[in-house]
């Protein structure tokens, strides 16, 4: 039964419909609770406890109607989506679900601390999303598979990260440079060989050139040092622990454009592979090539590099079992005398988890996507900066 007098205000109306829902006359419930909604058009909790009265009534189409108006005064009305989810998912309306247990979740992971019943809640949408994308991702995939044998090794990356991406099951990371930015090259993580036909050639002398790295390394002398040596009064950083260390160590033939002449002299086959390269030549800034050891139990924190107009490329020499090596969302191992190229202003990060020194000659080439007509205009730039005698020394 409902009221024969009209409440005061949307506050008296609110409570006789909780007392009424809590009584067990749901229709009495939501009469009183449209009063209040329609005495305080802009409070959400109305519209979410009328909400209630019409869901316990068993109206799923004037349930969502009044979860609608809660969100159209507040989106990010997490009560109301988690509503909105469950009778959506109870109707077997899968996308409309996805889309709302999405926001909802979302919503809930800006909560610390999450309240026990929400997180149950949060924990069983979740539950439903990872089903939910599971399952996109399987059928795309067998899509993907269907034609997945006449496209390029280009197109085989791209699409299996579109897919992943679209269905947040993987990051799509974005160039981050800490000093020249060359616009609009693609953002991709790792190059593909085709843009590198000379990579054949330094890898079948890969025998030679670990044999010249170990006999290095039996009397390296001054040539090991440690890869990061920060300047003094640096703060603590990602880098304070490898700072003047060997446990990232290494040996340098080339560094910033200066040939390390006792160390090519040393390493002649690795000196002539690397001469032979396409390379870039920048006075004072490339190529920069060394030999990098990452001794036992050592990991390189995940960083980003200095421009995006290059292209770093590993031959691996010693790989225990144990390491690895992670561009953006994709994690590679190495394996002993297959080169790979990648962009380093991408975030990457390396491990050597095994009890072995691990060794890699690194160097780097001009990015790919540079037409030779660009690379002729960056060397004109450093040139021309070079000569104004306001280029920043290194």
């Amino acid at each position: 039964m409902t009221s024969a007098t009209p409440p005061a205000s949307a506050a008296d109306a609110n409570r006789l419909g909780i007392a009424a829902l809590q009584s067990g006359d749901p229709q009495a419930a939501a009469d009183h609770f449209s009063a209040a909604a329609a005495a305080d058009p802009r409070s959400g909790a109305l519209q979410r406890n009328l909400a209630s009265a019409w869901r316990a009534l068993g109206d799923e189409g004037r349930e969502l109607d009044a979860l609608d108006a809660a969100l159209a005064i507040d989106r990010r009305d997490l009560m109301a989506w988690i509503r909105k989810a469950e009778r959506h998912e109870a109707l077997g309306d899968k996308g409309a679900a996805l889309a709302a247990w999405s926001a909802a979740v979302a919503l809930g992971g800006q909560l610390d601390p999450v309240p026990p019943p929400l997180a149950r809640l949060l924990a069983h949408g979740q539950a439903f999303i990872d089903g939910a994308t599971g399952s996109m991702f399987a059928a795309a995939s067998r899509s993907f598979a269907e034609i997945r044998g006449g496209l390029s090794e280009t197109e085989v990356r791209r699409g299996e990260a579109f897919i992943a991406g679209a269905l947040g099951r993987r990051r799509i990371y974005q160039n981050e440079c800490a000093g020249i930015y060359y616009p609009f090259l693609p953002a991709d993580e790792f190059f593909d060989r085709v843009h590198f036909p000379w990579m054949a050639e330094i890898e079948a002398q890969s025998d030679a050139i670990r044999g010249e790295l170990c006999a290095l390394l039996d009397d390296p002398g001054e040539a090991l040092r440690p890869y990061v040596r920060m300047d003094a009064g640096t703060p603590e950083s990602i880098w304070t622990d490898l700072d003047n260390r060997l446990d990232w160590g290494a040996c340098f033939l080339w560094e910033y454009g200066e040939p390390n002449q006792p160390v090519l002299d040393r390493c002649p086959v690795t000196a002539a592979a690397l001469a032979a390269i396409p390379g870039a030549r920048i006075p004072g800034r490339a190529p920069s090539a060394f030999f990098s050891m990452l001794k036992p139990r050592t990991r390189i924190p995940p960083h980003t590099g200095v421009t995006n107009t290059r292209a770093i490329i590993h031959l691996p020499l010693i790989i225990p079992s144990g390491c690895g090596f992670r561009v953006g969302g994709e994690t590679r191992a190495w394996d002993v005398g297959r080169a790979f190229a990648f962009d380093d202003t991408i975030e990457h990060e390396a491990w050597n988890d095994s009890d072995d020194l691990r060794a890699v000659l690194i160097f780097d080439v001009w990015n790919p996507h540079l037409t030779p007509g660009e690379r002729d205009l960056l060397q004109r730039y450093f040139a021309s900066a070079d000569a104004s005698g306001y280029a920043v020394p290194r």
